[in-house]
């Protein structure tokens, strides 16, 4: 098992190893500013207001496909994507892309939920925004996915491809849940920034772990 581990391929590919870290260090940058910014906040910012939905919210049939994007960042949703994905990355023969999608969006979910109460931000009176827990998640699914398509690229369409499949993901989740009043544009992109973070230096540190084996 463990010459199975050291020998499988990585969850952080060579290719994309260095320009993404870089970005975690970005990503957690603005994950703490923000949150220093916005805590104890309870108004939207000059840049939210703009890109905020009306008060009827999304029409139909938008608001179903939003809420159908939103499934996947719940707690049901997200649990069959993890089996999916870590079943997946098993039957490939790809044991630490497997640990990356446990470790890693259990980090993710477990750090988005913990700086929602001390941050302190909140929308609609009452309920914790920043960041968005559901962009992060969907963020941090998108990069793992890059991980391992990037694994088959070169340098330049390796990184190319990881930071669009994010941009996108994240964005279209961010979408669904300042579509559906859950939070401000503005928390959509700490949840953003949140999964920058964590996937990557996961990934890092599971590779070295697993090398040390």
């Amino acid at each position: 098992m463990r010459s199975a581990v050291r020998a499988a391929p990585p969850a952080l590919p060579v290719s994309v190893r260095t320009p993404v870290l870089v970005a975690a260090g970005l990503g957690l940058v603005v994950l703490v500013v923000l949150a220093v910014l916005f805590a104890g906040e309870s108004q939207p910012t000059a840049f939210d207001t703009p890109l905020l939905p009306g008060p009827d919210l999304l029409p139909d049939p938008w608001w179903y496909l939003a809420t159908a994007v939103d499934f996947v960042g719940e707690p049901a949703g997200s649990a069959i994507v993890i089996v999916l994905i870590t079943g997946g990355a098993l039957l490939a023969r790809r044991p630490r892309t497997a640990v990356l999608t446990l470790v890693g969006c259990g980090l993710t979910v477990a750090v988005t939920s913990l700086l929602k109460p001390i941050t302190g931000r909140t929308i609609h009176g009452h309920f914790l925004s920043y960041p968005s827990g559901h962009t992060a998640f969907a963020t941090a699914l998108a990069l793992i996915g890059a991980f391992v398509l990037a694994d088959r690229l070169h340098r330049a369409a390796a990184i190319t491809l990881t930071l669009t499949l994010a941009l996108i993901c994240g964005a279209l989740m961010a979408w669904a849940e300042v579509g559906l009043g859950a939070h401000y544009p503005t928390d959509t992109i700490g949840g953003f920034a949140a999964a920058l973070a964590i996937i990557p230096a996961t990934a890092f540190a599971i590779d070295r772990v697993a090398v040390r084996l």
